[in-house]
């Protein structure tokens, strides 16, 4: 187990990245701050430009350029496909090898694993990336190993796909690190049910499976997950994919058992749920930057889909941590 104390983790924003996978990490970093082992842990925002990043939903992050600070981690959170010709390469990829070469922690959240192995920094290990991009990675860089696990840990490369995955890798992480009485804490204090393990795979709609149904229903998820700020309506969604809006439907009846604007206001109030977790933001701003039009119809929304209010939920959160901080000796 290492030395507890202040470490710092940096987090290299790319254009389109999962804000959902961001805050959950964030969280998890977070909460550390409160546990009373004195292993604290802060966060730092980076880009290749630096200023301001905008996300998969619409919202922008103030970042820093990459800098050669002292950092016990990096971990570069993308949503998006790999692109040869992206503006960023030759800032990102040299730096990510000089990181390598230093010994330090280099991970991926989302798509980030294809800049890894773009540098050279996954031949030989096992890795993972969101599942929309696993067969894509895996022909590209056929001297890694591609799995379609929630995240992966080989050595000092981490690995994970989006959502909450990031969540459960750095929990597994920060174990390893300062031992299971730390893991037990984030488990607790995060108000988690269970902690996912490394041999989970990603939860994969059925259709997007091989064998499992439409490809049509997978490209519309993919577009409810890249635009929950800006909502799609869902004809221009089933006409995006090729598709009339009855077909889209019945596509999602079979499959998603719900309609395709049920299962996207879903998607949106988990995202606000991580977000509203992670307190960062005011309630009103969650709400907007998650594609609700005004308070009260994200409140009505959410209390529709959970059973209490945004208010209720960071309330419900915060007396959470509070409660585990009494009663730790």
């Amino acid at each position: 187990m290492s030395a507890c104390g202040l470490q710092r983790i940096g987090f290299v924003l790319l254009p389109g990245f999962g804000l959902q996978a961001l805050a959950a990490a964030l969280e998890t970093l977070t909460a550390t701050q409160l546990l009373p082992e004195g292993c604290r842990y802060e966060s730092l925002l980076l880009s290749p430009q630096g200023g301001a990043v905008r996300s998969s939903t619409g919202a922008e992050l103030l970042t820093t350029s990459l800098n050669e600070a002292t950092l016990q981690a990096v971990f570069v959170v993308s949503d998006a496909r790999w692109q040869d010709d992206h503006p960023q390469l030759p800032a990102l990829l040299p730096w990510l090898r000089r990181r390598a070469d230093a010994g330090g922690v280099i991970g991926a959240i989302g798509t980030g694993a294809a800049w890894l192995a773009e540098a050279g920094l996954l031949r030989g290990r096992r890795a993972t990336v969101h599942w929309p991009q696993i067969a894509a990675l895996a022909e590209r860089h056929p001297d890694m190993i591609v799995s379609q696990q929630r995240f992966e840990i080989d050595g000092h490369r981490l690995t994970c796909a989006g959502e909450t995955a990031s969540q459960d890798m750095l929990i597994h992480w920060l174990g390893q690190q300062h031992g299971e009485r730390m893991t037990q804490s984030l488990v607790a204090l995060l108000g988690l049910e269970r902690l996912r393990g490394r041999d989970e795979r990603q939860r994969q709609p059925q259709a997007a499976r091989p064998g499992g149904g439409s490809a049509k229903l997978a490209e519309a998820l993919q577009l409810m997950e890249a635009n929950l700020a800006e909502p799609l309506p869902t004809e221009d969604i089933a006409r995006l994919v090729g598709l009339s809006r009855r077909q889209l439907e019945r596509l999602f009846k079979q499959y998603m058992d719900a309609l395709p604007s049920r299962w996207y206001v879903g998607l949106r109030l988990q995202l606000a749920q991580r977000m509203l977790r992670q307190g960062s933001q005011s309630i009103l701003q969650i709400g907007l930057s998650c594609g609700f039009a005004s308070a009260s119809h994200f409140s009505n929304a959410y209390r529709a889909h959970f059973g209490h209010t945004p208010r209720d939920e960071r309330s419900q959160h915060a007396a959470a941590w509070r409660s585990q901080q009494e009663v730790r000796p």
